[in-house]
């Protein structure tokens, strides 16, 4: 379909969806209109805000489709990855490998979770938290128990982050604070243990925090045994008489899970719970350590200077075969990144505005980083085919300023400005490279948001943001001699936040997406190249609604229509202008119930879903992936400190999948089918 006309049916689809912003029930009219808020975000479920002395912006100043999912959202939840807790997030779409430690990822605005383009850009509490490729292994050391928020900000013009922050970025923020015992222990299909314990103290303005957790399984296929091992402490000093605040976070995270390997499509769908022979000795071992230091100062009252250092460890073991055909690869990644972010916030006070702060901030990130690569008979080495040795540093930099001029008018003007550096050693060839000279990458963004109307935030932004090369398609290797230039993201976005009732609340938006030169990595291409896809443009409609007519009673869906195509494709590839990016389906959507029954006794069904995709950039086969997961969770709080769950995954035993093309057949990873859980959580206050 040609873009245009894509376009106007999207914008089409967003006109015929704002009648419903009129159409809200009159049964509940007695509730308070809320006031004008001038802001976008929004939040699902009870989010506890704990004062602190960092007085920088957060994701709620951020003017663009930002949702934030409380803890009661997702310590309930039960799974084997962090980054499942994302199928609750609005907008988000999660890719379901299931390939022991190569487990899954999330992604968002039309960006797929394949690993080529890796657009989001994750922080756990505050700290830059990717690998060099983009993917997310260090959300792994996070168990659901630890959770004190999830963040999500979709969109180009948030400020505050470069590398890797395409198209937006997502933060998870664990417990500080307190004085508290909790435990979770849970067991249910395939044997799966899950065993969290997190503790509180806080003396004196002296505050500890710990966790432990232990979680293993045999999975549902055959050859997915895993066990994973997390533990966390958080140690911070406030005295309250003195303006600061300083603390250190560790963490350390193991997990040695074997692969249950891909199938054909007509085993996939017979006997899905089945792993060939030849996947036998695939597995791998993850290891992860974070380390991180972190100041707040209040320089004066309305002046606030903030630091954060870092040190992230990740060594990555991985033996896969995915054919019979092909042969087995030992991949081995040891990375070591480390760096420091700082932030000056000055919030005057100006009579004429009725509200104007000042922002700076700085970051610098080096990284350290190894890739090796073998080809294997049954775990045996054979040939080398990989010895790569790599470094990028980042120097980022950016300044925003936001003005409300009344309490109806919001603007966000900014600009971020970044710089790389590093070289590249080949030691199996005995050659180096330099980084491309990528320039400094200016970055303006801009976001406002109008309230004419109590109840109702209008909000529009602007935002570039930028991709360069990842591993060694960073760097000049030959026979590239001239520099490449940084793939370039235009985005912008229209919306509606509304909130007519104290019980209703939701958005409305339409955002584009446009990339030049966008590049993708050749994900088994033993040198680690890249392809230049060109052109690329995104668009989509996302609607979010959530009710909660009574104490009792909550409800929350949220659909997003989404579209990829290639515009003007690279050189090398004229065919595919105006195909689908793969594996970008055309809809995600998740929603739910919660309803209290007792005060003692809750039910939740939730659900997620999205539509079918083409498993390759030709779009010459089928389409595949479609799914709809349905959830039950019954909970039943017996006494203030012990509590019981029984949960069901995928009630309805819906058949899902992942698959990806390998150039001569699609190979199918299929989903976990119906399960049962049990838990009980206990609670202590002090």
């Amino acid at each position: 379909m040609p873009r245009a006309i894509r376009g106007h049916r999207l914008a089409g689809a967003v006109c015929s969806l704002f009648p419903t912003l009129s159409a809200v029930p009159p049964a509940f009219a007695a509730d308070p209109v809320p006031s004008r808020d001038g802001s976008s975000y929004l939040t699902l479920g009870e989010v506890t805000v704990t004062a602190e002395r960092g007085g920088g912006s957060s994701a709620r100043d951020v003017l663009s489709s930002v949702d934030i999912l409380g803890a009661e959202r997702v310590q309930v939840q039960q799974v084997d990855n962090a980054w499942e807790l994302f199928t609750r997030a609005p907008g988000v779409m999660t890719t379901e490998f299931n390939q022991g430690t190569t487990s899954g990822k999330f992604s968002f605005r039309a960006f797929n979770g394949e690993g080529e383009i890796n657009a989001v850009k994750l922080l756990i509490d505050g700290i830059p938290s990717n690998s060099n490729d983009g993917n997310m292994p260090y959300l792994d050391v996070i168990f659901p128990l630890d959770i004190e928020s999830i963040e999500v900000v979709r969109g180009t013009n948030d400020a505050r982050y470069g590398l890797h922050n395409i198209a937006g970025n997502a933060g998870v923020t664990t417990r500080t604070g307190g004085n508290y015992t909790l435990g979770r222990v849970a067991y249910g299909s395939y044997d799966t243990v899950d065993t969290q314990w997190s503790a509180g103290l806080e003396r004196g303005g002296f505050t500890q925090n710990y966790f432990l957790a232990w979680r293993g399984s045999d999975g549902f296929r055959e050859h997915a045994d895993f066990e994973k091992f997390s533990v966390a402490g958080k140690w911070f000093y406030a005295p309250a008489d003195r303006p600061f605040s300083i603390g250190v976070i560790a963490r350390w995270f193991e997990n040695d899970a074997d692969e249950p390997g891909y199938l054909t499509a007509a085993d996939a769908r017979a006997t899905p719970a089945r792993s060939y022979a030849f996947s036998a000795t695939d597995g791998g071992k993850r290891e992860i350590g974070m380390f991180s230091g972190h100041l707040d100062v209040d320089v004066r009252a309305d002046l606030v200077w903030t630091l954060k250092t870092y040190a992230n460890l990740l060594d990555d073991a991985r033996w896969v075969k995915f054919s019979a055909a092909v042969a087995q690869q030992e991949r081995l990644t040891d990375e070591t990144h480390y760096g420091a972010i700082t932030t000056l916030t000055w919030r005057p006070v100006v009579t004429v505005l009725h509200d104007f702060t000042v922002e700076a901030g700085l970051d610098v990130q080096q990284q350290d980083n190894e890739s090796v690569r073998y080809t294997n008979l049954a775990r045996v080495r054979q040939t080398q085919t990989r010895d790569q040795v790599f470094d990028v540093t980042n120097y980022g930099g950016y300044a925003q300023v936001v003005i409300a001029p009344t309490a109806w008018l919001k603007l966000v003007p900014g600009v971020r400005a970044d710089a790389y550096d590093g070289g590249f050693e080949n030691l199996l060839a005995g050659t180096r490279a330099d980084i491309n000279d990528y320039g400094t990458i200016w970055q303006p963004k801009f976001g406002a948001v109008l309230s004419p109307i109590d109840g109702y935030d209008l909000y529009g932004n602007w935002g570039r943001s930028a991709q360069i090369g990842l591993a060694a398609g960073t760097y000049k290797i030959p026979p590239r001699f001239t520099d490449l230039e940084p793939s370039i993201n235009d985005g912008w976005e229209v919306g509606v936040k509304f909130r007519p009732r104290g019980w209703i609340d939701g958005r409305i938006a339409y955002w584009e997406q446009v990339a030049s030169d966008e590049v993708r990595r050749k994900l088994n291409d033993p040198t680690g190249d890249f392809d230049n896809v060109g052109e690329t443009a995104r668009r989509g409609v996302d609607l979010q609604v959530n009710v909660a007519p009574t104490s009792r009673l909550d409800t929350w869906f949220a659909w997003s229509l989404q579209e990829a195509e290639v515009v003007m494709p690279g050189p090398t590839e004229p065919q595919l202008r105006g195909k689908d990016l793969d594996h970008t389906p055309d809809f995600l959507f998740s929603g739910g119930i919660d309803y209290r029954v007792t005060d003692t006794f809750k039910t939740s069904l939730w659900t997620y879903a999205q539509g079918d995709y083409y498993p390759e950039r030709r779009n010459a086969t089928d389409e595949f992936g479609d799914y709809f997961v349905l959830n039950l969770l019954l909970a039943w709080q017996a006494t203030k400190q012990v509590g019981f769950e029984f949960q069901v995954r995928n009630l309805t035993d819906e058949y899902s999948e992942y698959v990806w093309h390998d150039g001569t057949q699609t190979l199918h990873s299929p989903g976990d089918e119906r399960s049962f859980f049990g838990a009980v959580n206990l609670r202590f206050d002090y």
